[in-house]
């Protein structure tokens, strides 16, 4: 499956920008609220945890070809250790499919271009954003390691869930808060921040969780809704998408469902507590969070889509707006918006926010 790989012409930063574009249109909505320098840092930290996703979530390579990807990815990342991102770089390309949408393998084969954008930050900056990447493929060492005879994760209990979460998702909070923290803060208020961190990764994770299902399913061999749920229901774990089982299908999905629902007050206040500055904004953290609360309110209405081909989410419109009615206010608005969404579209502004 080898594919030539060419460097790219541009400066390592500017080919970051330029890759979040092509692997994650919803991040790059809120890479492209923040300001520098903080925008350059998320968007270097996200391409990080990017790339070792690709390879945890690839089909083409066994799992000890990921765990040992994804080892030799870590170990480029340590300052103490002699790997290097050319090393994991060149092994890595060996294994590029020869499809079409390769976008996120395109961004693998040049991981050396992303390492050398990162490696242009400062000290501190590095020994922000390091931790949290590293844990984050520590974990998606063992879960590949767990179910390498599966050739796909299969969640199994709640318990597992949650930790998946944390490994997946929780990081990224911790990360984004590592890169806040290097503004003075009161104790209490770090504390907070990070406490509340994690709910705001875990939201996100459960809201793709819940309605990817299929695509999970269908492209990666993956099911994330836990073994002892379906069972309960009667349902083979590799049954997830069968239309014999959808209504039963449906009543685990609310248990998803319900799951993010218990993190959006924390997720909130984490947004409502973050300081701004450094190039932060309110609008690049609220954007996702009020789609996500729009994304659950879809799936709540039509269920049975997360099951199906169909594609779960908000229109373009309603992201739209979500945006323009974020940036015409402040974060003491995210409780009025995040009702007004959870019951229907926003497809026009409020009125008192309307120009």
């Amino acid at each position: 499956m080898t594919r030539h790989q060419s460097a790219p012409s541009e400066p390592p930063l500017a080919y970051c920008h330029d890759a979040v574009q092509d692997v994650s249109r919803t991040f790059a909505l809120t890479i492209d609220a923040l300001e520098p320098p903080l925008a350059d840092q998320i968007c270097v930290g996200y391409l990080l945890c990017r790339i070792p996703d690709t390879i945890e979530d690839s089909t083409h390579i066994s799992a000890e070809t990921q765990q040992r990807l994804l080892r030799t990815y870590s170990a480029s990342l340590d300052p103490e250790s002699p790997a290097s991102s050319e090393v994991f770089t060149r092994q890595a390309r060996q294994y590029m499919p020869n499809r079409s949408s390769v976008a996120d393998w395109e961004l693998v084969g040049n991981t050396e271009t992303v390492v050398a954008a990162f490696e242009q930050f400062s000290q501190e900056t590095q020994e922000a954003m390091r931790p949290p990447i590293r844990e984050m493929i520590t974990g998606m060492i063992r879960f590949t390691g767990r179910y390498a005879d599966e050739s796909g994760i299969r969640i199994q209990t709640h318990t597992e869930l949650r930790s998946y979460c944390h490994y997946v998702a929780g990081t990224v909070g911790a990360l984004i808060t590592n890169l806040l923290a290097k503004q003075p803060l009161t104790t209490s208020r770090e504390e907070a921040l990070r406490r509340n961190a994690e709910h705001f990764g875990r939201l996100l994770q459960l809201v793709n969780i819940a309605k990817d299902v299929h695509e999970d399913y269908v492209t990666e061999n993956n099911v994330y809704l836990p073994s002892e749920w379906l069972a309960a229901e009667g349902i083979p774990q590799d049954q997830i998408i069968h239309t014999d089982y959808r209504e039963e299908a449906t009543s685990v999905l609310s248990r998803v469902l319900e799951l993010a629902n218990q993190h959006l007050d924390a997720a909130q206040s984490y947004i409502e507590q973050m300081p701004l500055g450094n190039g932060n904004t309110v609008v690049a953290w609220a954007v996702p969070y009020l789609l996500a609360v729009g994304t659950l309110r879809e799936l709540r209405t039509n269920p049975g889509a997360a099951f199906a081909p169909e594609t779960v989410k908000v229109s373009r419109t309603e992201v739209r707006t979500i945006l323009n009615a974020v940036s015409a206010t402040d974060r003491q608005c995210l409780t009025s918006l995040r009702e007004q969404i959870s019951d229907n579209p926003l497809e026009e502004l409020p009125p008192r926010l309307a120009l």
